[in-house]
């Protein structure tokens, strides 16, 4: 069906008003950037970046890397969680005058523990297009290369630092699903600590960093193990991906590791 012609009203002075007749509103794409390695950039996704009118990245400085790199000349601006309310409003504007817009976040998807979400409800608010490109993500391949179960799973993505975190990870510890957190490095042993402290410290984890970089890690055993790796170095590098076992999965895992022990 042939979608109908959009007028759109500019004020350029408070008293003065320019009509503009735009063929079709703008789309939002939503493109997945690389978390480490840059030949995982989609040809899809160059071919976006190059063709619309404006990209909001999370930081232009970091994305400059990026779109420098595969000669992207797009016009940037800045769109991150201090900014997105006012910013917001500036890409819906551009979206009504009918174009296009792609926000990037500094790696992987836009909106997923990263800004977007805003963004997104208010142009699907406004009746505009959102299309969501599919891409490099942390999660996805950490959860792939674990070991743990992956039939079903529960993303938590970044917990609170103060306010409502033990009850966080009071949940966390009962749920009968692979729970998939993100965490900084510096906050890694704290995390994996309260972990112990609810889940107890036989129960199976796996910490994966530098997902797709040259250094990329996974370490996996008990949360005891996981934290006298942690206590051994003399500083964690990498954000990192922690993956917690659901308490029965763990038992199956600790029973199949005594059993191969005694081989």
């Amino acid at each position: 069906m042939e979608r109908p012609q959009v007028y759109s009203i500019l004020f350029i002075h408070s008293a003065l008003a320019k009509i503009v007749i735009v063929d079709r509103p703008g789309i939002l794409y939503l493109v997945p950037t690389p978390i480490g390695n840059l030949s995982d950039m989609s040809a899809r996704a160059i071919e976006v970046l190059s063709s619309v009118s404006l990209i909001a990245c999370e930081d232009t400085r970091t994305s400059g890397v990026l779109l420098n790199h595969y000669g992207i000349t797009t016009p940037r601006t800045s769109f991150h969680a201090h900014n997105e309310h006012g910013k917001s409003k500036r890409i819906l504007d551009e979206l009504r005058f009918g174009k296009d817009v792609a926000l990037i976040s500094d790696a992987g998807s836009p909106g997923i523990s990263d800004p977007g979400y805003l963004l997104v409800r208010a142009a699907l608010d406004a009746h505009l297009d959102v299309t969501a490109l599919p891409g490099p993500s942390a999660l996805v391949p950490a959860l792939a290369a674990s070991g743990l179960p992956s039939d079903r799973f529960a993303f938590e993505g970044f917990l609170p630092q103060k306010k409502g975190r033990q009850t966080r990870i009071k949940a966390i510890v009962e749920e009968d699903r692979t729970v998939i957190l993100y965490e900084s490095p510096h906050r890694l042993h704290k995390l994996l600590k309260q972990l112990a402290e609810f889940a107890g410290e036989d129960r199976q984890v796996v910490v994966a960093r530098e997902i797709s970089k040259k250094f990329e890690e996974f370490r996996r055993g008990t949360l005891t193990d996981l934290l006298a790796w942690c206590d051994s170095l003399e500083r964690v590098r990498g954000e990192c991906v922690v993956l917690l076992a659901s308490a029965r999965a763990s038992e199956r895992l600790n029973e199949a590791a005594k059993s191969t022990d005694l081989a």
